[in-house]
């Protein structure tokens, strides 16, 4: 599907582009967006990647991602029956997950990038994407949000009186797009069209042999010691230290409040932002900052702790990162081209005049057509739309706030399918890329209903 999806992006640019005299842009647009696709996004995605990809390699020699996998077997077992339930995808998958609900951008895709890696490990067809490789994207694409901190810093900068309004309608409207998105993959994988051929030993045979030319870092098992008594008490008090800074980023005033009020907490009422739906706000927003320092320096305490040579194997980890960028590169150019010309030719406009009639009976605001159609194609172009729509109607317009909901309920779907399996050179996504589109279809329907509902 991709295939013909590229084509007629391609097709599409280039006779809408003549017909309306925006070739001269279409070229220019092609040629820049290349030069981008390479110096702005592969090449600093390796530096982050390489930081990434090391931590995974510490919590891998450490047992942590094991122990993560057996608490969440149940659950990953059902949704990805084909990967062994002790297998490193499960630990990647669930890290790659977690990081999506935080929000963590920078953090998500190099694991969600190691998690592909290591679910390619057990394709028996190398190039063709497996079941769990389709759940696992569209289960990406339609990631659970907890809290959008893009589209609320906007606000936040625009003036909104209340900019965390969005927060529960775009957790409620990405739990429809998730739901929608694992049924969809789940359905698809059965129809005639999508069903995988019995795999017969020349398969299994190349299959091992291109694998194992594949230049992915196997992960070689170390020797770890188990933890001390004293050992566990330091990581408690690690522990204990960043749950300090979690309840002083969440109500840095509390302290003062409980030392002021001792022995009166009956009386003295709590500080707004400890009670109520601030609470939960301000703990999700506290959660998002501390996340990615307490993890950066929890992988290498552990490991140190289990007695992990820390340095060297995150060295070895962060090795992985220039190998899988230089595969992404062919792939992310193809796409982001492609889009880049469909959008400056002009065709998004006549999509966004065509498909008007219809927005009328699905209460779509016509102002917030053009980012529900660039949504799935570029989170750039999308972030632009978003803020130009913000400064037109103001922070707490209705389509102000339902653009936001949509934005932090859907995935720049084309991007992720586009890099992740051009990580491992899968070519044939099979059903990936409609269910990734059902849960963007389904993001965007449930953000209106709940919008409406909450917003009026």
């Amino acid at each position: 599907m991709l295939n013909y999806i590229w084509l007629g992006l391609i097709l599409a640019a280039a006779i809408v582009g003549g017909l309306t005299g925006h070739l001269p842009e279409v070229t220019t647009g092609a040629f820049n967006t290349a030069k981008s696709a390479v110096m702005e996004i592969a090449l600093p995605l390796a530096g982050i990647m390489a930081i990434w990809l090391g931590m995974m390699r510490l919590a891998e020699q450490s047992g942590f991602v094991q122990v993560l996998a057996r608490v969440l077997k149940p659950l990953m077992c059902r949704l990805f029956p084909d990967v062994p339930a002790d297998h490193p995808a499960m630990g990647s998958m669930v890290m790659n997950m977690a990081a999506n609900m935080l929000g963590l951008g920078n953090a998500a895709t190099p694991l969600g990038l190691r998690a592909m890696s290591d679910l390619e490990k057990l394709n028996p067809r190398p190039g063709v994407a497996t079941n769990a490789m389709c759940t696992f994207l569209a289960i990406n694409t339609s990631s659970i949000q907890l809290i959008p901190t893009t589209v609320i810093g906007i606000l936040v900068v625009s003036g909104s009186t209340n900019p965390t309004a969005i927060v529960s309608t775009s957790f409620l409207a990405t739990l429809c797009a998730a739901t929608a998105a694992i049924i969809a993959v789940k359905f698809l994988e059965k129809l005639p069209a999508f069903r995988l051929d019995p795999v017969t030993a020349p398969i299994i045979e190349k299959a091992a042999v291109e694998n194992e030319l594949r230049p992915v870092l196997e992960v070689e098992k170390v020797s770890v010691g188990e933890l001390s008594r004293v050992k566990k008490c330091f990581l408690f008090l690690y522990l204990a230290l960043f749950a300090i800074i979690f309840g002083m980023l969440i109500a840095p005033d509390a302290a003062n409040h409980l030392l002021s009020n001792a022995g009166n907490f009956a009386v003295a009422p709590l500080p707004p932002e400890m009670t109520g739906k601030g609470a939960i706000i301000r703990a999700l927003s506290a959660l998002s900052i501390v996340a990615v320092p307490l993890m950066l320096s929890f992988f290498p305490f552990y490991a140190a702790l289990r007695g992990v040579k820390v340095y060297e194997q995150f060295v070895e980890g962060a090795k992985e990162a220039i190998p899988t960028v230089l595969r992404i590169i062919p792939f992310l150019v193809a796409m982001l081209v492609a889009m880049s010309m469909f959008r400056t030719s002009g065709c998004m406009d006549i999509l966004a005049k065509l498909l008007s009639p219809a927005l009328k009976f699905i209460h779509l605001p016509v102002d917030v057509l053009p980012i529900v159609l660039m949504r799935p194609l570029s989170g750039t172009a999308t972030l632009g739309l978003f803020t130009d729509l913000v400064k037109r109607f103001g922070p707490d317009h209705f389509n102000s706030l339902l653009a936001a909901t949509i934005f932090g309920s859907t995935e720049t779907t084309f991007y992720v399918l586009t890099v992740y399996f051009g990580s491992v050179g899968v070519r044939k996504t099979r059903h990936a890329v409609l269910a990734g589109l059902v849960a963007d279809a389904v993001g965007v329907i449930a953000s209106i209903i709940i919008c409406t509902l909450r917003f009026g």
